[in-house]
């Protein structure tokens, strides 16, 4: 695995993939690489216009490449819903999921089902996402589901009592709180795609401190200007950051129950390695809780 890069993805004829959130930064890189050696990519953004520009800049770069857009706001229970059904109403068999899409430090935000913007986003949405399209997942070749985490899930827990930040809420608190959580979802499903024998991998990855606009749409004032500066200083480029994310979907040795990110001083550059997360992330009782809170919230009760 030393210096993985891009250019070791195999041939990826026959697969289909959805990545979230791929309009743009690391979705965007993911689905171009995946449909340039060969995937059949589905791109989901927020808006018609941002999913149709991103599909026209793939095809453009590279012709003949089999991409297609659709709504999906994770946000929006429902339109989970709608885009799971529009794949199978389609006859759209999934192989892998690519959990990318996410909300980065805005002010206090609640969906319209009062679910905290950045929980409801980046865990919520995925959760259930992935609940809808584990069966067609299971059964397609060499199956995954790849949730992107973040180093700040270290600096991340569970706030079971306020949720949605009513009491006390900080948008770095929240978004590591929803970093957390995708750490947990990712192991706890491990642990239970293992336990009933299941062919899908359940595998997460993280991106380092990388360039894309993530840290400039979510958060405002001093903290959005700082971001803009870190950008410019200490982060890597985005086709580095989508390494780990493009390893954990593709690459034959990825394991299920491992984490993946840069190799580099702090997780912040370099090619991808397997990491640990943090301790607290491991607690089965934690994710077991925030499974069961999940199915609640969402409504989606999964079938494993």
């Amino acid at each position: 695995m030393e210096r993985w890069t891009a250019d070791r993805i195999a041939d990826q004829t026959g697969r289909t993939f959805v990545v979230t959130g791929a309009n743009s930064g690391l979705g965007f890189e993911t689905a171009r690489r995946l449909a340039a050696h060969g995937g059949r990519v589905v791109l989901t953004a927020r808006t018609d216009a941002k999913g149709a520009d991103a599909v026209s800049r793939i095809k453009a770069a590279h012709p003949g490449a089999n991409a297609e857009y659709r709504l999906l706001d994770l946000a929006d229970s429902d339109s989970v819903r709608r885009f799971a059904e529009g794949l199978a109403d389609d006859g759209i068999a999934v192989d892998v999921l690519v959990n990318n899409a996410g909300v980065m430090m805005p002010p206090r935000r609640l969906t319209a089902a009062g679910f905290e913007s950045q929980f409801a986003t980046n865990h919520l949405g995925h959760f259930a996402l992935s609940g809808l399209l584990i069966d067609t997942i299971a059964r397609g070749r060499d199956p995954r589901v790849v949730t992107v985490s973040s180093t700040m899930h270290k600096r991340g827990s569970i706030h079971f009592d306020d949720l949605t930040g009513e009491r006390s809420y900080s948008p770095a608190g929240y978004y590591s709180q929803s970093k957390f959580a995708n750490v947990l979802f990712g192991l706890e499903l491990d642990r239970r795609l293992r336990a009933v024998g299941s062919p899908v991998r359940s595998i997460l990855a993280h991106p380092g401190y990388s360039d894309t606009n993530l840290q400039s749409s979510g958060p405002t004032g001093l903290s959005k200007q700082m971001m803009r500066l870190g950008n410019l200083l200490l982060a890597q480029r985005v086709e580095m950051g989508a390494l780990g994310q493009l390893y954990a979907a593709t690459d034959p040795e990825a394991q299920s129950g491992k984490f993946y990110g840069p190799k580099g001083f702090g997780e912040n550059r370099g090619h991808p390695v397997e990491v640990q997360p943090i301790e607290a992330a491991k607690n089965i009782e934690t994710a077991r809780r925030l499974w069961t809170l999940s199915e609640e919230l969402t409504g989606v009760v999964w079938k494993i």
